[in-house]
Parts: structure tokens; C-alpha cells; sequence
């Protein structure tokens, strides 16, 4: 019996393991095929890989048109910190603003910007005047006005789109290379001051509120100067700046009055 056991082959036992072929792998320094392609490159397609893209016809592949929100895309790609020390520039005037947004600016934080005024002004609006209402009839009826929502977003996004466009297509006709971009970021950071601005507007006070909109409405017009004319430094573009920090300080009057009378 242990010598029949013994003649058996050995391939045929339960359990055994035929023995693998080594396959020969290409080594770490082996070319690929000409004909393989690239994947992922950097304008979303495949791309040959002895032709990359660069920066400057990656950024005109991105971008879709004016029209598309494609194309903006990357002007909301910040870090925070760069949006606080953009911030922290916007309300102290004499910091180099125009130098941080060179080559880079941002959207996020204008859009930031002005959804957060937008709701400051409506709700802070409202409770000045219940401030102001309770203070002159305490056993009145108040009512929260809806119509401040829409007021301060007309106004708000309104003002930080249309005017910046409009000076864009100002310092085109003067023959100045502006870039509207640039200007939608500068614009967007100057209405950051009127933020906390609007905290101290519900004190139930006329000369303190008219004392805390015209220093907001002076900085933020100062901060609009400044940049503005950086921007168009070497030209004879004076009365376009003048005109900015005045529509500057117009806002600020306009908030005050209709919002916190």
C-alpha cells in the first residue's frame, strides 16, 4: 500500500500548485508607444504628449466667452488667507491693494462681499427703523419691510457689476488698457467697509449715523481713488477718477438714507 501511494504522480494531488511562468515586464525606463496619449491634461481633452499645452493657451482655451460661467471659474479658485489680506487692504486704503490683485484677481470675494451686504443692509435696515419706531411710539405696530431685500440686492450687485463695466468701457474709449475683471475685484472689496458699517447704523442716533457713513463712504471712496488711479497712471483720465470716488460716496449716502433713516 505505502508503495502505490508512493508511485502516484505528484501533479495529481489534491492541493498541488502548477508552476507559474514568469512573464517578462517592461522596466521603469521602457517608452510607451508613440501612438498612446495623455491623460488627464489640462484643457479636459487628451492631448499628444510631446505637445503640451501652455499657460497662456490653456487660459484661452478656458476661456467660454462672457457669457459663460465656465469661463470664470478659476477667479473663484483663492485661498482664504488671500481673501482676509485682501480684506484687511480694502479697509486701510494706504496698503498696495493694486499690487495683491495684479496677475490674480479674485471674484470670490466680491461676490462674498456683497451677498453678505446685501443681507446686513436688509436686516440691519429693519431693525434700525423698529429701533427708531419703538423709541418714538414704544406701543406701535411694526412690521418687517420685505421690499429692503430687494432694494439692497439691486442695488448692491447692481452697483458691483454695472459700474465697473461701465468704467471698463470708459477707459477703453480713452485709449487706456484696463481689464474689467480687475476692476470687478477692486469695486467688490470696496463695499467690504460698509459691512461693519452697517453694525453701527442701527444705533438709534442721526448724527451718529450720518458721523459712521461718512467716515465708511470716505474710505471706501478713498480706496476707489487710489486703485483707480494706479490703474490709469500716465494718462489724462483725472476726471474719470473724480467721478469714481464721487459715485463712491453716493452709495454711501444712498445706503444711509433709504435703509437707516
Amino acid at each position: 500500500m505505502e508503495e502505490g501511494y508512493t508511485s502516484l504522480p505528484t501533479s495529481h494531488l489534491l492541493g498541488s500548485v502548477p508552476a507559474v511562468i514568469a512573464e517578462e515586464k517592461p522596466s521603469a525606463g521602457a517608452t510607451l508607444p508613440a501612438n498612446l496619449q495623455v491623460f488627464p491634461p489640462g484643457n479636459g481633452g487628451y492631448i499628444p504628449p510631446e505637445s503640451p499645452l501652455g499657460g497662456e493657451e490653456q487660459a484661452a482655451n478656458n476661456w467660454k466667452g462672457f457669457c459663460s460661467l465656465s469661463s470664470y471659474t478659476p477667479y473663484f479658485d483663492v485661498d482664504t488667507d488671500v481673501v482676509v489680506s485682501r480684506i484687511i487692504s480694502s479697509v486701510y486704503p494706504m496698503d498696495d491693494f493694486s499690487r495683491k490683485i495684479d496677475g490674480s484677481p479674485d471674484l470670490y470675494g466680491p461676490v462674498w462681499i456683497s451677498a453678505t451686504l446685501v443681507f446686513m443692509l436688509a436686516a440691519l435696515g429693519n431693525y434700525g427703523t423698529y429701533l427708531i419706531q419703538k423709541r418714538s411710539e414704544p406701543n406701535g405696530d411694526w412690521e418687517f419691510d420685505v421690499s429692503y431685500v430687494d432694494w439692497a440686492a439691486c442695488v448692491v450687485f447692481g452697483y458691483a457689476v454695472a459700474v465697473p463695466a461701465a468704467f471698463y468701457f470708459l477707459l477703453q474709449y480713452f485709449g487706456l488698457n484696463a481689464n474689467l475683471v480687475r476692476l470687478w475685484c477692486m469695486w467688490g472689496y470696496s463695499l467690504f467697509i460698509f459691512i461693519p458699517a452697517s453694525l453701527f447704523l442701527v444705533v438709534p442716533s442721526e448724527i451718529f449715523r450720518w458721523i459712521i457713513i461718512i467716515l465708511a463712504g470716505s474710505a471706501s471712496s478713498w480706496f476707489v481713488y487710489l486703485n483707480l488711479k494706479v490703474s490709469t497712471e500716465g494718462s489724462d483720465a483725472t476726471p474719470l477718477v473724480v467721478s469714481a470716488l464721487a459715485l463712491q460716496f453716493a452709495l454711501a449716502l444712498f445706503i444711509k438714507i433709504f435703509f437707516f433713516s
